[in-house]
């Protein structure tokens, strides 16, 4: 990576501002001062700005987090808070959520830096199954696992929903497995045949589960094992 785009990501100013504090030799690269910002980092550099050392980004990363209610899934937000505010990671806005879940909607989340793992989680083509623990309204019908397995109408488009496995936990609670990504889905599934979701939470995205040990607002890096597992999913 240029040196000039690092320090813009590190320092969080734009290039123009980098340029001034190269020039005003404040940069040093292994105990140099080093001017130009077409200066090409190599991994084992170790980068200091006035003196304190700035963190290198060797790879793409992978997390998972639990997410709270009251936060939506972006990098940023000019009214409501955002999953990176629980992310003590540098270049944290870099990140991106794999799957995002609705402001009310709590459970896994997976944040990465890598767009084509990403893209292999959201690609419809990928068929990439969630599952979701779904509290209702109304107790759940007898025959609304068999409507979902067959797909229900959703209002307003012309498909049916692909097959769904529904279980029951109790009476209004239940663990639906879904494997598309359509407009808040689940809840205008439940909608379709008269009930009303309550409450959801993410549990499964592909073969990854949601750490049982993370709290509300708490994350962790993936394993190898699970960040390798999203190319199988299916």
């Amino acid at each position: 990576m240029r040196l000039d785009k690092f320090l813009s990501q590190q320092l969080g100013i734009s290039r123009n501002l980098v340029g001034r504090e190269l020039r005003a030799g404040l940069v040093t690269i292994n105990d140099e001062i080093v001017k130009s910002g077409s200066y090409k980092i190599q991994p084992e550099d170790e980068v200091a700005y006035d003196g304190n050392i700035l963190v290198q980004l060797t790879g793409p990363r992978y997390f998972m987090l639990n997410k709270p209610e009251g936060y939506v899934c972006s990098t940023d937000d000019p009214v409501n808070p955002t999953i990176i505010y629980f992310i003590d990671e540098p270049v944290a806005d870099k990140l991106h959520a794999a799957g995002r879940l609705d402001m009310d909607t709590t459970g896994l989340v997976l944040l990465t830096d890598d767009g084509q793992w990403s893209h292999r989680i959201t690609s419809p083509r990928h068929h990439c199954e969630k599952t979701y623990l779904v509290t209702l309204e109304l107790p759940l019908a007898d025959n609304t696992a068999e409507l979902f397995t067959a797909g229900v109408q959703l209002h307003g488009e012309k498909n049916l929903t692909k097959p769904a496995q529904l279980e029951p936990v109790d009476e209004t609670t239940v663990r639906l497995t879904i494997s598309e990504g359509r407009y808040h889905q689940v809840k205008r599934m439940f909608a379709a045949v008269g009930n009303h979701v309550v409450a959801l939470h993410r549990e499964r995205i592909g073969n990854i589960i949601l750490d049982s040990d993370l709290e509300p607002g708490e994350y962790r890096a993936l394993t190898q094992q699970e960040i390798d597992s999203v190319g199988s999913t299916r």
